[in-house]
């Protein structure tokens, strides 16, 4: 049986096609992604190759997965190589700056937990270890620098509060608000993160550094500690 190939479809099913008619809104996402990567292999078309990526299943479903695949597990599948791979990883880090950039455009001061939440849901609900970060704010309350701590198992005996107040004293902070994700999606601190929000608040009120909050983050939902009475 002879394959069917991209331009052996009527012009208004191809995808790129359809884009320049419609605009990329009225495409599917398989038909998005296809635009995207371009070319299929000898055997499919862009858009069936694009339907396999969508469906490989794993950590994500459709196009959440490209938020959570490697480089060697993209190539892994047939089809694709290095240089479709990297554009996928890009489709993925693509998304969580724009958010990002979008939540924080929307977002001039951080003034209560749910406008810290928004700001890192995205960028970390869909995170496969655990990662600590911390928000160093002015005195209005808007963010000076954000600081990636630690990446992996948050230990509180391992996340030292002497690295998070140099660099809060660098920056000329005067408050801070730590936030870390659990990749099991339940948001319930844990008793090192108990630990961790005691250490750090105590070592930051020696320098007149306030601890504003402790923020975690799970699939869809947060904990914030100061809403809680935790800190």
């Amino acid at each position: 049986m002879a394959r069917i190939r991209m331009k052996d479809l009527p012009a208004e099913d191809r995808p790129y096609e359809k884009c320049l008619r419609l605009g990329p809104g009225a495409l599917s996402d398989g038909e998005l992604l296809a635009v995207i990567i371009r070319t299929g292999s000898r055997e499919e078309t862009s858009l069936e190759l694009a339907g396999r990526i969508l469906g490989l299943g794993g950590p994500g479903e459709g196009l959440t997965g490209l938020l959570h695949y490697s480089l060697a597990e993209l190539c892994a599948v047939k089809g694709i190589g290095k240089a479709k791979g990297a554009q996928l990883l890009c489709i993925g880090e693509l998304s969580r700056r724009i958010w990002k950039r979008k939540a924080r455009e929307n977002t001039p001061a951080f003034s209560n937990p749910q406008e810290i939440a928004d700001y890192y849901m995205e960028d970390m609900r869909h995170l496969e270890q655990e990662e600590i970060r911390v928000m160093y704010f002015n005195t209005k309350q808007a963010l000076i620098r954000d600081f990636l701590v630690s990446r992996g198992t948050v230990n509180a005996s391992l996340v030292t509060p002497r690295e998070i107040l140099i660099e809060a004293l660098r920056c000329l902070a005067v408050g801070m608000v730590l936030v870390h994700n659990h990749p099991s999606g339940d948001p319930e601190p844990s008793q090192s993160d108990m630990l961790l929000t005691r250490r750090v608040k105590e070592a930051g009120s020696l320098v007149g550094i306030t601890l504003l909050d402790h923020i975690v983050i799970g699939d869809k939902r947060y904990v914030s500690f100061r809403q809680n009475e935790l800190l």
